[in-house]
């Protein structure tokens, strides 16, 4: 990520917000219960609380805990706009970007009130005690008696929102001069994105001098010993517990046995006994009441996870992610710094009421078709519900909702749909004007890849090492460099193509590739990767 200045007034103001805010989590009411504890130790000095306080919680772990959570503050920091700045413009800066992203939800929730109107389905009901006691005894085998899903569709899925995306035009360049003079491109936007040259350097770590989990610990008579010393380590890693030294680890992949730990530090994700409450607390809610986004999850899971020979076996597990996801609120936290807004239902009777308005669902996500995929990976990596919970609610919070979301951000869809166009038509232009001749335009290949971030797509322990990076490097920037990759792989297959369902099918089966050496190819030509 690039360096970020700002001003000494700005950063008074930032470390002043970070205070708040770290005064809202659990952390802080730690820190006061450990300080209080030292405090009323025999052998502390009362006239040097001062000092010896802070000293006793550095030696016991707790400055390293504190540190974490402002280095995860800060790496999120952008220059603070002007306070009379409006709510709506902070979220997303582009006028004609919030109308499109406002239009879209407005597409979402009108096709859900549909169905929820042809299926004469509630948007949620009480479930009566019976009921509620049959799923809680079969909590840990929600997939052996689903309901009856002929009726559901999915709202909306890859190809309905890249429908969307290519409608967006700026206002100032809508014109048919630039129309006629467009790119090759089906994203025309004049949202700036990295060169190759600024790729490269910010994914130095990435070149085939750098030794590589992945790669270098598959290598013949040396790979043993790499991955004996990489997870060596990887643990003075872990010990360490210190967020941005696991990130930079991350960088060149994690070894299996370890990832788990890793990405938790990185994520800042601990699953204490308020964790653990907080998770029983939400699936009492599930237990409770029946939303007609239950069947939506039910709906995407049989037809993607429980369809892939990776995935199928964690069926029941993602039915509990998915229905706990669904009602915890503390993901609305997120749409601070997103450019959507989550959808509100009202009380029968009150339509338009404000004040009798509340959020649907409750943590504000209609999903997507394939969002089960999503959460799908993590379950190669953590053995328990709550871990893998917590987990992927962080993952999702930080990068995954960019995924689905319209907006201007440099990690947006928009911004990678750019990206993975303007490397292409550079790297490989031939390729990408035969494609387009033959109507067998590569975004609408890659877009479903990108949305997914893979999975389903590539062999889980290549989805891994990639996923590896996004956590490592905070971007998933490389989501796009790896369609390019992917692209200019299979170049001499597709130029022969002459159709696009022959497209398609060379592109079809990707889960024979190497997922480092192909970003390596791309980013570092000159390598003799």
């Amino acid at each position: 990520m690039a360096d970020l200045l700002f001003s000494a007034d700005d950063l008074n103001v930032m470390l002043a917000q970070i205070v708040q805010d770290l005064k809202k989590t659990t952390l802080h009411s730690q820190l006061k219960q450990a300080a209080q504890v030292i405090a009323a130790m025999p052998d502390i000095d009362i006239s040097n609380l001062e000092v010896t306080v802070p000293a006793r919680l550095a030696e016991t772990g707790w400055e390293q805990k504190l540190q974490n959570a402002v280095y995860r503050h800060l790496r999120h920091c952008r220059p603070l706009p002007h306070p009379d700045t409006p709510q709506e413009q902070m979220k997303e800066p582009l006028t004609y970007i919030r109308r499109a992203q406002s239009t879209w939800e407005k597409r979402i929730v009108k096709s859900l009130n549909s169905m929820c109107t042809e299926l004469s389905v509630p948007l949620a009901r009480k479930r009566p005690l019976s009921e509620q006691n049959d799923m809680k005894s079969r909590w840990n085998e929600l997939g052996t008696d689903e309901p009856d899903l002929s009726t559901f569709r999915p709202v909306y899925g890859p190809r309905d929102f890249l429908d969307m995306l290519t409608t967006i035009r700026h206002p100032n360049l809508a014109t048919a001069g630039h129309a006629a003079s467009a790119q090759w491109g089906l994203i025309n936007l004049p949202l700036k994105v990295k060169t190759m040259q600024q790729l490269r350097e910010d994914y130095k770590d990435l070149s085939p001098g750098e030794r590589q989990t992945g790669v270098d610990d598959t290598a013949d008579g040396v790979g043993e010993l790499f991955d004996m010393d990489r997870v060596k380590l990887g643990r003075r890693v872990i010990q360490a517990n210190h967020a941005a030294v696991a990130q930079q680890y991350a960088r060149c992949g994690c070894p299996g046995g370890l990832r788990g730990q890793i990405w938790k530090q990185i994520l800042a994700v601990t699953v204490d006994d308020m964790d653990k409450l907080l998770y029983d607390q939400l699936k009492h809610y599930v237990l409770q009441h029946d939303l007609l986004i239950d069947n939506l999850y039910y709906k995407d899971v049989k037809l993607t996870a429980t369809n892939d020979d990776q995935y199928f076996v964690f069926e029941d597990f993602l039915y509990q992610v998915l229905l706990i996801f669904s009602r915890d609120t503390s993901i609305l936290k997120h749409f601070g710094r997103s450019s959507a807004t989550p959808a509100k239902s009202y009380i029968r009777g009150m339509l338009g009421v404000d004040e009798f308005a509340v959020v649907y669902p409750p943590n504000g996500v209609i999903p997507f078709h394939g969002f089960a995929m999503l959460v799908a990976p993590l379950c190669f990596v953590y053995g328990q519900p709550t871990e893998l919970y917590f987990v992927f609610r962080e993952m999702y919070m930080r990068h995954l909702f960019r995924l689905h979301t319209i907006s201007s951000h440099p990690q947006g869809i928009l911004s990678l749909c750019i990206l993975f166009e303007s490397l292409l038509q550079t790297l490989q232009p031939h390729l990408f004007f035969h494609l387009r001749q033959i109507n067998a335009h590569p975004l609408k290949i890659a877009f479903k890849w990108m949305m997914r971030a893979y999975s389903g797509y590539l062999a889980s322990d290549q989805l891994l090492l990639l996923w590896d990076r996004i956590l490592g490097y905070d971007s998933i920037e490389l989501l796009a460099v790896l369609a390019v990759a992917i692209f200019a792989f299979r170049r001499t297959n597709l130029l022969e193509a002459n159709t696009q369902p022959s497209v398609e099918a060379i592109l079809t089966d990707l889960t024979t590739l190497q997922v480092t050496p192909l970003l390596q190819i791309v980013l570092f030509p000159q390598s003799g990767s």
